[in-house]
């Protein structure tokens, strides 16, 4: 919508990006849109106005429209006592790059609204820490001489040879994202070797009848998200989140696939995996990474993640370390599938197909050995749980 412009009740007036999903805001009243307070691309804290709307009410049969005061469009519904504990993931990200630590956030001045820290005020706090050593190192090099007194080289690129990419606003969301699980969780990745020969066996022979009976493919994935489900039964622990001193234990497996678009990155969430066999985990994989893909990613389709699978083997990698999606406490990376000979159990060698899975877990929330059992869990139902429901 343009200024000026008559909008309807839930008419939508503009969209706003995230790290997951880009949606819609709608009118919460009808009348004109006076003022756009954001501009395109424009970054934004928690609870910043979007827009001013003229509200024009009707009165008795007969009498004239009457105008009543203009409403400010909020970006998201907050209160002083949220926003004083609340730092967003721009203010967390440019902490982390100017070295301001969560320990000295206490100590920062707060000018935002309800007593919010802004970008402006961590990059001031950063200033004035490094105002005073950039007074002493400039008085020191004016009293003692340099000791090294030849000539320096240095080189220049053209700006031909430079090219400069403005961050899209899904960029931008996911990076900070990333910014505040890093930053916030301390992360630690286990790594397990898992034999799905017989898997990859059951796929080959049914790949045909499956996608002409269910008319999707039978794929790995679908495998490796049962397991997940079934080991997370065993293990519930890393299917929590951290909030303050206090566990968040989740009895639904909301699994989250990462699925590869244009502009990033996004994660799409299985609802109630944990109920779902092979078949029926294909048919919501196909269909969330349609959507995805496609751009009709609705918000309930990306929210209430409990635990997250990204699948970087798809491009050859065999071994990586993701990034956990805050606030879940871990994610499990799925490499790629490599022949390679192997000694088995009776001493004979044969030709194996082995893949890697990587489990990245909030070291606050669960110890290693526990995240073992939980690889070695994944690991049990991979390689005897090869039947198709």
């Amino acid at each position: 919508k343009k200024e000026g412009d008559e909008v309807a009740l839930d008419e939508p007036l503009l969209e706003v990006s995230t790290d997951k999903v880009n949606s819609e805001i709608p009118s919460p009243v009808a009348g004109r849109l006076l003022r756009t307070l954001a501009a395109p691309d424009e970054e934004l804290q928690v609870g910043d106005p979007l827009a001013k709307i003229l509200v024009l009410s009707v009165g008795e049969k007969g009498s004239a429209p009457t105008m009543v005061p203009e409403k400010i469009l909020p970006s998201a519904p907050s209160t002083s006592s949220e926003m004083k504990e609340f730092f967003s993931p721009a203010v967390l990200r440019t902490a982390s790059e100017l070295g301001v630590g969560l320990d000295e956030m206490k100590n920062i001045k707060a000018t935002g609204a309800g007593g919010r820290i802004t970008k402006q005020d961590v990059e001031a706090y950063a200033n004035s820490k490094a105002a005073p050593s950039s007074c002493a190192a400039a008085s020191i090099a004016k009293d003692k001489p340099s000791a090294c007194s030849a000539p320096v080289c240095t080189v220049s690129n053209s700006a031909e040879e430079i090219e400069r990419v403005k961050m899209s606003g899904m960029r931008k969301a996911i990076a900070d994202n990333m910014v505040k699980s890093f930053y916030e969780a301390p992360h630690a990745t286990l790594v397990n070797e898992i034999d799905i020969t017989p898997i990859l066996d059951v796929i080959s022979k049914n790949k045909e009848s499956f996608l002409q009976k269910q008319g999707v493919k039978l794929t790995i994935t679908s495998y490796v998200a049962r397991a997940i489900s079934k080991a997370l039964q065993e293990y519930p622990l890393i299917n929590s989140s951290l909030e303050k001193d206090t566990i968040v234990v989740k009895k639904y497996v909301n699994l989250g696939i990462a699925v590869s678009v244009d502009q990033g990155l996004l994660v799409p969430v299985i609802k109630n995996c944990q109920k779902m066999g092979v078949t029926d985990i294909a048919k919501s994989i196909h269909s969330l990474s349609t959507k995805a893909r496609s751009g009709k990613l609705a918000p309930s389709d990306v929210t209430d993640g409990t635990i997250s699978m990204t699948n970087f083997g798809m491009s050859g990698v065999a071994i990586g370390v993701p990034i956990i999606r805050y606030p879940e406490c871990a994610i499990i990376g799925v490499g790629a599938i490599q022949k390679r000979v192997v000694v088995l159990e009776n001493d004979m060698m044969a030709i194996r197909s082995l893949m890697h899975i990587s489990l990245t877990f909030d070291h606050r929330v669960l110890d290693g050995m526990y995240g073992c059992g939980f690889l070695s869990a994944v690991k049990k139902h991979l390689e005897n749980d090869i039947y198709i429901d």
